[in-house]
This record gives structure tokens, C-alpha cells and sequence, in this order.
């Protein structure tokens, strides 16, 4: 069994897993019957780390979106996705491993599915550049949304990345056109899209495969127009202030459920994603077939029509706001 990965917030219930694991031992190696210990102990265990994670700063649930072990795009297209069809290439000679896409089933609905994919170790991570996509990434996307477009399929996008990759290599060939291109053509496209922020959603690179017409996040993914760090770094020139950032940025689900940025935050298992990957799982996969269920009773016309009008609206609380304050001086 991998070991598992505890975050600093995390590690006072590990002098209580410890004890539960001791007791499960014992009971393995005698006839003593500890069944009525182990089930307090572990009751004990679960309702402080539910006390523990309800209680979360926006810079822990950072952590927690970042938590290596936390289920990534293709852990989840095992977990409930039949028939899955990887897709390669963007026609232009690249094939990008930070951004996949394929086709698969979710119940009886064949979908397109594109996510970013980041890496469980070192290897993996520089193999898909920590989730960071570059152009290619982006125009291999919008090559398969294409795909789906043409052929009457639904989208279904992962989000979790720290942002495009910024490298010189991939400025010159275009980073910037590249999201900016996807942007535009994923409001034309005339199929469902539904994106889903599993883990970290940030910057430029989310949004390069984020305009859909419902928008969901985990409890604990965050989605930010620049990380904590880089803005901290901007405002203060400290990034030692990420955590302050992180508050004044309104990332969390909740937030941005308010801002009407967010159609659903998808509640997590006691602990996080990481704790319980399938039961996750399974909370994902009801959320897409609801949605998907609600939009393909749409026309195509009134797909591209509500998506136009949910983005147009981003804002329009803060702009009004201003008209007033500006008003009232």
C-alpha cells in the first residue's frame, strides 16, 4: 500500500490513525476482541478530520488541491468511464502529455473527455510537465472538440493545472493565440460542454478548455486568475504573503458559487479526494450524467445562446456595484 502523504494541517490525526493500526494488528495476531476500541477510535478519526477540513483557509485548500495523491484526470476516466480511446496529436507535429483527450462512455452517453494530467512522482511529473500545457496542448484540445462538435458528442473537461507553461519555447510558438483561440471557438461549438475543476484551476491554462455551459469544482479545488504566489509576489513582492493573497482572491467553491462563476461545488469526502478516490468517484460521475442529462434536452441554438449569456453576465454584480458608489459621490 502507497504511503500516504499528510499535509501539515493533517498530522494530528496521525498519532490516532497510528493507534487504529496498532489495534488492528493486535486483533490480527490474538483471539482478543478489540472490535468495540477500534470502531471509537475510528469514529474519533472521522469527526475530527470532518472538523478539520470544514474549517479550511483558502491557502489550505490550496494544499489540498495540490496534494500529489489527490485522483487526477485519468484517474477518474478508470474509475467510471467504459470504452476510453485516447486521442493523440495536434496535426502541427506536437502531442502534448500534460493535456489528454479521448473518447469513452459514461453509462450509456458516448463523450469526448480532454483534462490536464499531472504526475504521481518526479518521472511522471517532468514526462507531463506538471500539468502545464503548451501550445500544442491547447490547439490539440480544440482539435478534438472539433471532433466532438462534428460528430455529436458531448464534452467533458477536467481542469487541474497551475497554468500554462510559461517557457520561452512556448511563448514563441504562440501560447497566448493558442488559449485566446480556444476561448472563442469553444462558444461556438454546438454540443454540451461541462468542465470540472478537479484539482487546481489556474490562470490562462484552466480557462484554455474551461468555457462550458455548466462549470463545476470539488470542495477543495480552488480556481484563480493567477496563484497565490505570483500574486503576492506582484502586490507585496513578498510571496511569503501567498496565504493573504489566497484569502483576497476568492478562489474556493464557495466564493466563486456566490460570484456566479460556479454552477455546482461538488462536496468531497470527509478528508479530501485523496481519502477516498472512489466514493469521489462516484460523486463526480452522478454530477456529469445530471448535467449532461439537463443540457442534451437543449437545442443547439439554446446551448450556445445560455452559454454566450452566463459568461456575458461574469461581473455584472461588481460593475453595478461601481455604477452606484460612482452615483452616490
Amino acid at each position: 500500500m502507497a504511503r500516504r502523504f499528510l499535509l501539515e494541517f493533517e498530522k494530528p490525526l496521525v498519532e490516532l490513525e497510528n493507534q487504529i493500526d496498532q489495534i488492528r494488528e493486535l486483533a490480527r495476531d490474538s483471539e482478543v476482541d478489540v472490535s468495540q476500541q477500534l470502531l471509537q477510535l475510528e469514529t474519533l478519526a472521522a469527526r475530527r478530520r470532518e472538523e478539520i477540513f470544514n474549517a479550511l483557509t483558502p491557502a489550505q485548500k490550496i494544499q489540498v488541491a495540490r496534494h500529489p495523491q489527490r485522483p487526477s484526470t485519468l484517474d477518474y476516466i478508470q474509475m467510471f468511464c467504459e470504452d476510453w480511446v485516447e486521442l493523440h496529436g495536434d496535426r502541427n507535429g506536437n502531442d502534448d502529455q500534460a493535456l489528454v483527450g479521448g473518447l469513452a462512455r459514461i453509462g450509456e452517453q458516448s463523450v469526448l473527455i480532454i483534462g490536464q494530467q499531472k504526475g504521481r512522482d518526479t518521472k511522471e511529473n517532468v514526462a507531463r510537465n506538471f500539468g502545464m500545457a503548451k501550445p500544442g496542448g491547447y490547439r490539440k484540445a480544440l482539435r478534438l472538440m472539433d471532433h466532438a462538435d462534428r460528430f455529436n458528442l458531448p464534452i467533458i473537461s477536467f481542469i487541474d493545472t497551475p497554468g500554462a507553461y510559461a517557457g520561452l519555447l512556448a511563448e514563441e510558438q504562440g501560447q497566448g493565440e493558442a488559449i485566446a483561440v480556444n476561448l472563442r471557438e469553444m462558444f461556438r461549438l454546438k454540443v454540451p460542454i461541462i468542465a470540472t475543476v478537479i484539482g487546481e484551476g489556474g490562470s490562462g491554462g484552466a480557462l484554455g478548455i474551461g468555457v462550458a455551459d455548466r462549470l463545476l469544482m470539488f470542495e477543495h479545488s480552488v480556481y484563480t486568475v493567477a496563484s497565490p504566489e505570483a500574486c503576492a509576489s506582484i502586490l507585496w513582492r513578498d510571496a511569503g504573503k501567498a496565504p493573504e493573497a489566497a484569502s483576497s482572491l476568492k478562489i474556493t467553491g464557495s466564493d466563486l458559487l456566490k460570484l456566479g462563476i460556479v454552477d455546482e461545488v461538488l462536496k468531497e469526502p470527509s478528508g479530501g479526494n485523496n481519502w477516498a478516490p472512489l466514493q469521489a468517484g462516484d460523486i463526480l460521475k452522478n454530477a456529469l450524467e445530471k448535467h449532461l442529462s439537463e443540457l442534451l434536452a437543449l437545442s443547439r441554438d439554446e446551448l450556445r445562446n445560455n452559454r454566450y449569456s452566463k459568461f456575458r453576465k461574469m461581473g455584472k454584480y461588481l460593475e453595478s456595484q461601481s455604477i452606484e458608489s460612482e452615483l452616490s459621490v
